[in-house]
């Protein structure tokens, strides 16, 4: 099991950006598979990127594609998501999330599939 601290939100306006980040303890994030969530207010938790352990392969949600974009650094154990061209609508609190294996073949944009989860930071973009 790893803990997760994610951190890095906070109140924008619209076209701003703003980058979260997402500690890992307890153990090396080295081998694991980790993602990125939201959870606006009255509705489900939806997928929004994820990037595989050796951090070459990511997948994004249709909704972020070329706005947002996930990294990691494994030596500082940490991922990354890079949050560009905020909108209204990306008003949520943010969880990554963390899984040991493969990416590919998973069902990464499943929150069933991730077994660690961080507490979230919550992003406001004002218009």
């Amino acid at each position: 099991q790893v803990q997760l601290v994610e951190s890095g939100g906070g109140l924008v306006q619209t076209g701003d950006s703003l980058r979260l980040s997402c500690a890992a303890s307890g153990r090396t994030f080295s081998g694991y598979v980790v993602g990125w969530f939201r959870q606006a207010p009255g509705k489900d938790r939806e997928f929004v990127a994820t990037i595989s352990s050796s951090g070459r392969t990511t997948y994004y949600a249709e909704s972020v594609k070329g706005r947002f974009s996930i990294s990691r650094d494994i030596a500082k154990n940490m991922v990354y998501l890079q949050m560009n061209s905020l909108k209204p609508e990306d008003t949520a609190v943010y969880y990554c999330a963390a899984k040991t294996g493969s990416l590919l073949g998973s069902d990464y944009s499943s929150r069933a599939t991730y077994d660690d989860w961080g507490q979230g930071t919550q992003v406001t973009v004002s218009t």
